[in-house]
């Protein structure tokens, strides 16, 4: 039986030895302590409660020896490097794939004045947290994620015209935002 007096190395070890209600009180106990300390690094509630699952996984499948109150360091560490991993790996699909978005109507690829540096870079990544959720949705799975109007639109529960449609009206809307920060052949 656990008690709220147990420290956390006792219950994992509980858990270890095969008690799996000890896991429960493992993530009752650090869940959203570690969710909101994920959250500082991704600034996104959804990934942050993924990337705390997944750190809970990393620990039930790795089942590491650790030492004496080492557990939350042991638990924060992996969850750190995930996130920053995640984060690592966000950023190198965000800019690749920037060269597929197409051109709006007969314009300049909105890429060719974006990618030229950081600065801009960072200036597109805001512009993108701008759009309507459902904009930004559209954007990312079909240029970021490579899917197909098809694909987006079992995803997001609409037909493929709503998509096309929304992925007009969303590089329409990132353009005028683009424009307003001062990219102007965008």
């Amino acid at each position: 039986m656990i008690s709220k007096e147990d420290s956390n190395e006792a219950v994992y070890r509980s858990f270890l030895a095969g008690n799996e209600d000890a896991f429960a009180v493992l993530m009752e106990r650090l869940g959203n302590p570690l969710t909101l300390y994920i959250y500082g690094y991704t600034k996104d509630f959804g990934e942050a409660e993924d990337l705390m699952i997944e750190a809970f996984a990393y620990l039930v499948m790795k089942r590491p020896h650790v030492r004496d109150n080492g557990l939350k360091a042991y638990l924060y560490k992996a969850a750190r490097h995930m996130a920053i991993r995640s984060l690592q790996k966000k950023k190198r699909t965000f800019s690749v794939l920037l060269d597929e978005l197409h051109d709006l109507s007969d314009e300049k690829t909105l890429v060719d004045s974006i990618v030229d540096t950081k600065e801009k870079y960072e200036t597109l990544h805001q512009c993108m947290e701008n759009l309507s959720p459902d904009y930004r949705e559209v954007v990312y799975l079909v240029y970021f994620e490579g899917m197909s109007h098809k694909e987006a639109a079992q995803i997001m529960g609409k037909r493929e015209k709503q998509v096309a449609d929304l992925i007009y009206r969303s590089k329409k809307s990132l353009k005028i935002k683009l424009e307003q920060e001062g990219i102007t052949n965008a």
